[in-house]
């Protein structure tokens, strides 16, 4: 115990790296630029090779839950003020409602200004409405009341089984707040989660191993299906969309990165790993159970980590929100439609609504903009059959920037709450990541220490 203590209290020993040819980062970059030249000289080869990149994303799927549960009820038992979750909470959505909504405006202002789809020309009734009838009836059902009811689970391990995000995160909190309110009785069930939590964590580093063959077998795929010469007729409108975003990170997340104390370019870098899956994948999903181990690790608390991350990958959606309004706008503008101020206002409004009633759903930001066009009847649903084409290509720089932007928010969230170790973070922002906070290592000493191994994986990656 004593030397538990004193290893806790010792300053972090300098992780050894791994040559550069064994780091995840180097594997995933170099399976993606294979994937994309295999499935450009092989197109039927790659696009046959969508099974390799699908069963990783669903290995990945099924771990979410249980990470949810664990990171998010252990951290909620370990607290003394149960107010700190509902001050975690009201922060964290304040800050997915500002920035959402400035990712719609951006994306409604850049349209304008740069307006992709003038001068296409195109007629209405030349456009295949059946192509997207599945997401505008699914988009139909989507509702405010439905969303609410939805995020209750049918039992209270049905959560963890059907794997809805929101549900998990409901689950574990109450189940949290019960074990803090049942303490000391109830420590046995807390290092019973915090063990289960050591065996999850190894899981993960585990499957992240194959996170070069998930990329190579998505990025072959959607080469080989769409070819890269499919980008040629629609450049404007993706050559916008990546721009966009692009600046949005750099520039706004930058300016609240700067003021929150760190820089967006070092955040980049020590995300890298997660980032090079999202782009391999085009699914931010694949890396939520890393981004959460490393937001910890980064100096973010544990309860912190837990409400925002979940919640974030259902409410806070920048790049999904600049996809949208950009998108609506191209339409408009391909079909000759020119729409008022004040259908462009109802435009963002919907949006706000509907980007977070579509939250798991499946091909959430086609579903999105279908029920965003439905709110402004002069522009027909059947105008999304122009993007479905492409629409694979910008789901993965959404994907990106929803990434980038709710590592951004655990952040500021842990700054705002007191709850982040600014030495930590300087840390991992210099690629030099720390150990775990000391009042974990004294948490796990019963169930056997896992920091150190924790922070070599990170370190190594």
């Amino acid at each position: 115990m004593a030397a538990s203590a004193a290893s806790a209290q010792a300053p972090a020993d300098p992780v050894r790296r791994k040559p550069f040819y064994a780091q995840l980062y180097v594997q995933v970059l170099a399976a993606i630029a294979l994937g994309a030249l295999i499935g450009h000289l092989f197109p039927d080869f790659g696009a046959s090779l969508k099974p390799l990149g699908d069963g990783f994303i669903s290995l990945v799927k099924m771990i979410i839950a249980p990470v949810i549960f664990l990171t998010v009820a252990t951290g909620i038992a370990g607290m003394r003020d149960m107010k700190s979750v509902g001050s975690v909470a009201g922060k964290a959505f304040v800050y997915f409602l500002f920035f959402s909504t400035l990712a719609l405006i951006i994306g409604l202002i850049v349209a304008n200004v740069v307006r992709p789809g003038a001068g296409l020309n195109i007629d209405p009734a030349s456009l295949d409405a059946a192509a997207v009838a599945n997401y505008a009836e699914t988009a139909h059902e989507q509702t405010l009341s439905g969303f609410l009811l939805g995020i209750i689970p049918k039992t209270l391990f049905s959560a963890l089984t059907e794997g809805n995000i929101l549900q998990v995160l409901l689950v574990a909190i109450l189940a949290g707040v019960a074990i803090a309110s049942t303490r000391p009785h109830s420590d046995l069930v807390l290092d019973l989660l915090t063990s289960l939590s050591e065996v999850v964590f190894k899981l993960v580093h585990m499957l992240m191993k194959l996170a070069p063959i998930g990329a190579f077998g998505a990025i072959a795929f959607t080469i080989g299906e769409f070819g890269i010469g499919s980008l040629a007729s629609l450049a404007a409108l993706v050559a916008t969309f990546y721009l966009t975003s692009l600046l949005f990170v750099l520039v706004v997340l930058g300016l609240v990165g700067y003021f929150a104390g760190f820089s967006i370019f070092a955040l980049i870098k020590y995300l890298r790993e997660e980032l090079l899956l999202v782009l391999g994948t085009s699914s931010s999903e694949a890396a939520l159970p890393s981004l959460m181990e490393k937001m910890e690790i980064a100096g973010c608390s544990k309860p912190v980590v837990g409400m925002v991350v979940p919640t974030g990958y259902s409410f806070n959606l920048d790049g999904t929100n600049i996809y949208m309004t950009l998108a609506a706008l191209f339409i408009a503008q391909a079909v000759g439609i020119e729409l008022s101020w004040s259908e462009q206002i109802a435009l963002v409004l919907v949006a706000m609504v509907s980007s977070k009633g579509a939250a798991g759903v499946t091909g959430a930001g086609f579903v999105i903009l279908a029920a965003t066009l439905s709110v402004v009847p002069s522009v027909p649903v059947a105008g999304m059959a122009l993007i479905l084409g492409i629409d694979r290509f910008m789901s993965e720089c959404r994907a990106l920037t929803n990434f980038v932007g709710n590592a951004v928010a655990t952040i500021v969230v842990a700054k705002w709450e007191r709850s982040l170790d600014t030495t930590r973070l300087a840390a991992a922002m210099a690629g030099n990541p720390m150990e775990l906070p000391e009042e974990d290592i004294e948490r796990h000493e019963r169930s056997g220490p896992h920091s150190e191994k924790i922070a070599q994986s990170i370190g190594e990656g």
